[in-house]
């Protein structure tokens, strides 16, 4: 029952009341209306607030791509044969020149050994019709011989030599057809599958595996057409070089990592743009001694995209939207959340560029702003990093 309605009705019934029941009951109405005042204004809900961030950013474009080798080799065969051994393991590291298929050799050892030894009869010839035109020249000199038998002596002889030359030809033919039994890795790198087992015939057309070299690999992405613009009109001015020019940076990011952990270099753009995509294909090349990355995966790519510039900035988190705006709340001189429309530009290194609407100097609530109901409310703010503005346990769990 309210104080103020006892006191009330014990004057309405005449009532005689003592000094210390008088007392307790101003001590009731004090309690009351304490309670009352406490209902009426609840203490202002804590937030988190940051100051502007104010730093030279580096602005970096975003887009996609994939990896692939730099050195791509389809393994065939040069000759004919059945395989006789396999010499690696698939999956393997090898370097160049090293034996992966071995082709049966003794046909193409029997076919050197036949061209060697027309060699030697060539060589054979063609001493012996030397001699004769030597011979021939000593004759012709006491004129015991016809001139005519001495020039066709000098014609044996001249095709003697030729005869010798074929088949040194002949002889380098099959020795390479020989050392051609041995299929070797043209480049170092990783092996893939072997597409034949031992017993097979194969011929040049048949593939034996495929190679792909692993100590560097390109990151292939498209850049669209404003994008390339952009990067034409900044390299006019003299504000960025041109890639084609100077090798642009680039940081690369797999699908599993969370930023962008490797480091490369734009080393190629194309002379044209896809006509039906608008885009321009442009390739990166990283190190790979690792062989952490390989041909086929897909990758972020971010490219530097114009020179160093003075900008704001906040956590994206404390960014809201009303239809079409966005907005922050900053807490003025008075503890009072005060609302700001913002123009927000492009993501830096985790937070929000804002092109308009804050200054530097200005706090903005970064956790919490779920307990702000209108603008002008008042909060309890506590001073936070921008850069290390995560949400503490206490404000986490107060809802």
């Amino acid at each position: 029952m309210n104080v103020h309605k006892m006191f009330h009705s014990l004057r309405s019934s005449r009532a005689t009341l003592t000094i210390p029941a008088l007392l307790g009951l101003a001590l009731l109405a004090g309690c009351d209306t304490q309670a009352e005042s406490t209902q009426q204004a609840p203490p202002p809900p804590e937030v988190s607030v940051a100051e502007v961030l104010v730093q030279d950013v580096r602005y970096w474009d975003e887009f996609t791509g994939h990896v692939e080798a730099v050195e791509t080799v389809e393994l065939r065969p040069r000759v004919d044969g059945y395989i006789e051994r396999i010499n690696y393991t698939e999956g393997q590291l090898v370097e160049a020149g090293d034996v992966l298929f071995v082709i049966d050799q003794r046909p193409y050892q029997a076919e050197l050994d036949r061209a060697e030894a027309d060699l030697e009869r060539a060589e054979a010839n063609a001493e012996l019709a030397r001699a004769q035109v030597a011979r021939a020249e000593t004759l012709a000199r006491s004129r015991a011989i016809a001139r005519e038998e001495l020039d066709q002596r000098r014609a044996t002889a001249a095709q003697a030599a030729a005869e010798v030359l074929a088949s040194r030809a002949g002889v380098a033919r099959a020795s390479l057809n020989m050392a051609y039994t041995e299929v070797r890795a043209p480049i170092a790198g990783r092996t893939g599958r072997a597409l034949v087992t031992a017993g097979n015939l194969v011929s040049e057309a048949s593939s034996l595996t495929t190679i792909v070299s692993m100590d560097r690999v390109h990151v292939h992405f498209y850049a669209d057409e404003q994008s390339y613009l952009r990067y034409d009109a900044l390299a006019r001015s003299g504000e960025r070089r041109s890639s084609r020019d100077e090798r642009t940076p680039v940081r690369i990011g797999l699908a599993t990592d969370s930023g962008y952990p490797y480091e490369g270099q734009v080393d190629f753009v194309d002379n044209q743009l896809n006509t039906a995509a608008g885009t321009i294909l442009m390739r990166a090349v990283l190190d790979n001694r690792d062989g952490h990355f390989a041909p086929g995966m897909f990758a972020r790519v971010q490219l530097r995209g114009g020179s160093d510039d003075r900008a704001l900035l906040i956590d994206d988190k404390a960014v809201l939207t009303d239809q079409d705006r966005k907005f922050v709340y900053v807490v003025d001189e008075h503890g009072l959340a005060v609302r700001k429309d913002i123009q927000p530009g492009r993501m830096v290194d985790g937070l929000r560029v804002v092109e308009s609407g804050l200054e530097s100097g200005d706090r903005v609530v970064v956790n919490g702003v779920q307990r702000i109901f209108f603008p002008g409310m008042p909060v309890a703010a506590q001073g936070v990093a921008m850069r290390d503005s995560k949400p503490s346990m206490d404000l986490s769990a107060a809802h």
